[in-house]
């Protein structure tokens, strides 16, 4: 018997409360919506039942929007790769509504690749398999890698052909994130000068992420502070992994502090400072060491869409006091990033030189091919009085020795068991990342209907950090053979 489809019991507060925020809009009509993938634990930790789930191919593809539901299209603008574009918005997306878990929390429920919108500036509004399947797998590998991220809760094949050079499978992917608020949607109203409703969108994201401001003094400088610590931390966590974002434009950047949009991302293999995988990046703006700079730029640009609300009567104390906050980013991204580096390096004890350490660490690895995510593995094993995993990756072993050195004297001025220190690295330094070629070879599935490379490349991110048997191809890197690896903004 097939189960009934799922029911949502969606309380819309971004429909009743910011009226002329978005555009209303309905998804296309898909001509055979499946469900392809339901995303259990997710679907259990919502309310969910996954069976159910499986029996709602027309509302997560956005051919029939659910009872409760009020699909619309969020307006924002955004800076992309520096420039700006007043109006961008959904143009291939909707939020079908928002639910409630069983705490309480509240979750936008959002279908990406769901049709034309009013913003859809003459595209089509629709998504391919590929980039389905890519943010599906990325967003669960970065939620078990414990980084704030958007989760899928499922993706659905539409059954109709899109053409992206050449025809390819069309489909949608139904996501869920804290919210869909952007640097770029107080952007949107800020370019317009639309102040009251710059203020009525801040009042609502406070009352949504920060509530314990509403009432507060100042309440509007303190919310740029804690949306730029969140982000501080979101992208100190994407460092200690050595995730390249890709994409770090302005409507890119989430209020809540959660990653999102996985088109051109990659994990590094080998360390590189300078990375760059996106193959529109061309000035390489967005390169795995530039994160944190571009996040202090692109929080910047929230902060001129805030001033009139952070001091209405003296514009010259609304930059004096917003340009302390983003002047100060780098110093909060700084010590949320050497918190977590320590950990890595198995310290639990601070010293001012620990940073000297680290950095001195990364100009060690510089130039070495080090694959990244190894190293860190590998170094719990020095830790335990075995460098040799540590010092033959280097092509120069000379340029870790030093370090080396140094690291075992701070150790020793840092008491720990040594097994139990060994045991806390191996808890913070995966083993398993989403590898480009591997996850390439995953997302074949998107041609050939083999699903399988993908569900078992699903499965070994799922825990990232425990060693398992048979698994040792998913943590070695790319084969020379692989090349350099590109990625493509997809839809």
């Amino acid at each position: 018997m097939t189960a009934s489809a799922q029911k949502f019991d969606f309380d819309n507060s971004y429909a009743r409360d910011l009226a002329g925020f978005y555009a209303e809009s309905q998804g296309a009509v898909a001509p055979a919506p499946e469900i392809l993938l339901v995303n259990a634990n997710l679907s259990n930790a919502l309310g969910f039942d996954p069976d159910a789930l499986k029996s709602s191919a027309e509302a997560l593809s956005g051919s029939k929007a659910p009872e409760g539901a009020t699909p619309l299209a969020m307006a924002y603008a955004g800076h992309q790769f520096g420039g700006f574009s007043p109006q961008l918005g959904d143009g291939r997306a909707l939020l079908l509504g928002e639910i409630l878990d069983k705490d309480g929390n509240r979750f936008d429920l959002h279908l990406k690749g769901s049709g034309r919108t009013p913003f859809s500036r003459g595209g089509d509004g629709k998504a391919v398999l590929g980039p389905v399947l890519r943010e599906y797998l990325m967003g669960e590998a970065m939620h078990a890698l414990g980084i704030p991220t958007t989760r899928a809760l499922a993706a659905v094949t539409t059954g109709e052909t899109v053409y992206r050079e050449g025809g390819k499978k069309g489909a949608v992917l139904a996501r869920v994130a804290a919210s869909h608020l952007r640097v770029g949607t107080f952007q949107f109203f800020a370019a317009r000068q639309e102040w009251e409703k710059v203020r009525q969108l801040a009042n609502y994201a406070i009352a949504r992420h920060d509530p314990d401001l509403v009432n507060a003094e100042n309440k509007y400088l303190t919310f740029l502070t804690r949306v730029a610590d969140r982000q501080a931390a979101l992208v100190a966590s994407w460092l200690h992994v050595g995730f390249v974002h890709g994409v770090m434009n302005t409507d890119n950047v989430t209020i809540s502090g959660e990653t999102i949009d996985f088109g051109p991302c990659a994990f590094i293999d080998t360390y590189d400072a300078q990375a760059v995988f996106s193959s529109i990046d061309r000035n390489g703006r967005y390169a795995f060491g530039n994160q944190p700079t571009i996040a202090q730029w692109n929080l910047a640009r929230l902060a001129e869409a805030l001033l009139p609300l952070i001091d209405p009567d003296d514009d010259d104390n609304a930059v004096r006091l917003a340009t302390n906050v983003i002047e100060g980013f780098i110093g909060r991204y700084t010590d949320i990033w050497l918190q977590g580096m320590r950990a890595k390096i198995g310290l639990a004890s601070v010293e001012v030189e620990d940073a000297d350490l680290v950095n001195d660490l990364f100009t060690a690895m510089e130039s070495q091919e080090l694959d990244y995510t190894r190293f860190f593995r590998a170094l719990a094993q020095a830790a335990l009085a075995n460098p040799t995993p540590v010092t033959d990756m280097f092509k120069d072993k000379a340029a870790i020795a030093v370090w080396l050195a140094t690291w075992a004297e701070r150790l020793m001025r840092d008491p720990q068991d040594p097994t139990e220190r060994a045991a806390a690295m191996d808890k913070v330094n995966p083993i398993y990342i989403p590898r480009n070629h591997l996850v390439e070879e995953a997302l074949a599935a998107a041609e050939t209907d083999d699903m399988a490379p993908f569900h078992a490349l699903l499965d070994v991110l799922a825990d990232p950090f425990t060693k398992r048997d048979g698994l040792d191809k998913y943590a070695l890197p790319a084969p020379a053979s692989f090349g350099p690896f590109k990625t493509f903004c997809g839809t």
